[in-house]
């Protein structure tokens, strides 16, 4: 790393190195652009690979997680070596953005993506989509023993019966659009119920495992755990139906991944080149064609899920889900 390099550059750095945010060294003066992919590998890589293919701009791409890169990315700044973020949810999107980091989106790829998957200053962009699903034992319960909402989970008679990942990005984004729906008291109460009532597992498909080894009868998961798992062995999932709560309730959220151009790109055209590509028909029939069984948000999904339209999801702004109060109410809840 040069000798030259900011000391804000070389904190970031010692601090990656410590925490493993992501897979390799950084490269300031790469060839191409670098993303900070918080998406499923696979996904990110075909994406990057797609658009390489059809540019021959070369694309870096940085594993990590969610709310790692975000935070990682407001304590780098401007020196920055990420041209592009990727994230699975919102949240860690809404932390970059008022941290006023991200260039605004290009209004050619804005226009690709209906409103509702992104922010209405085009600060970033929704890329795909993923449904909240309750993931029953289907060998234990029938559709009229079904929770009617995701805040009957709270009810005591559901004590022991039910799961969830509280320590991963992909719940606290359900729990951020409760806290947007139905306030902060509501959601504070439906969180102490959690903590007595819900096994915690570590990865919603660790969730959904348990719900197919009988060791809980229902789990708050998205859906793609179970379709991609259908589409391999299906030895995960055998037992297990997914049950869509719709009716705009909180457990019908529809969590937005989405993605932003740093406003401290060296490569500011071919980093909105890239989410341009993400969001255009060849970027979201990867989504429609693939095996990642997430939703396009830019074009038709899998034939095989349930039609976004079918799925009577809640009204929630993506860019005002509040990670930061999540995290305290579930850590308050002592779910964290």
């Amino acid at each position: 790393m040069k000798k030259s390099i900011s000391l804000k550059l070389a904190s970031a750095a010692a601090l990656l190195a410590a925490t493993a945010f992501v897979n390799g060294a950084f490269a300031q003066d790469a060839e191409g652009i670098v993303v900070y992919n918080a998406q499923h590998e696979g996904l990110g890589t075909e994406w990057a690979e797609g658009f390489t293919k059809e540019t021959g701009i070369k694309v870096t791409v940085r594993k990590g997680s969610d709310m790692q890169f975000a935070n990682q990315i407001v304590q780098e700044g401007d020196a920055s070596p990420a041209d592009v973020f990727l994230t699975e949810n919102s949240p860690a999107m809404a932390l970059v953005a008022s941290a006023g980091l991200f260039a605004p989106v290009d209004k050619e790829t804005l226009a690709q993506v209906p409103a509702q998957f992104h922010p209405a200053d085009g600060t970033w962009t929704g890329i795909a989509a993923r449904s909240t699903v309750f993931a029953y034992d289907k060998t234990k319960l029938t559709e009229d023993k079904l929770p009617k909402s995701m805040l009957d989970l709270a009810d005591p008679a559901w004590k022991g019966r039910w799961g969830a990942s509280p320590g991963g990005a992909d719940f606290q984004a359900i729990v951020g659009a409760l806290l947007q729906l139905k306030g902060e008291e509501a959601t504070a109460s439906w969180l102490k119920a959690m903590k007595e009532n819900a096994t915690p597992y570590k990865g919603n498909s660790v969730a959904m495992k348990a719900v197919n080894a009988g060791e809980v009868e229902g789990a708050v998961i998205y859906h793609y755990y179970w379709f991609g798992d259908q589409a391999k062995t299906g030895e995960n999932s055998k037992n297990v139906s997914l049950h869509y709560f719709k009716n705009e309730d909180p457990g019908a959220f529809l969590s937005v991944s989405g993605g932003g151009v740093l406003k401290s790109s060296k490569h500011p055209k071919e980093a909105q080149a890239l989410l341009k590509w993400i969001t255009s028909k060849a970027g979201q029939d990867v989504l429609k064609n693939g095996d990642s069984f997430e939703y396009a948000v830019a074009g038709d999904s899998n034939a095989k899920l349930v039609p976004i339209a079918d799925l009577k999801a809640p009204k929630v702004e993506a860019s005002k889900l509040d990670n930061k109060k999540v995290v305290e109410l579930m850590t308050a809840a002592g779910l964290l």
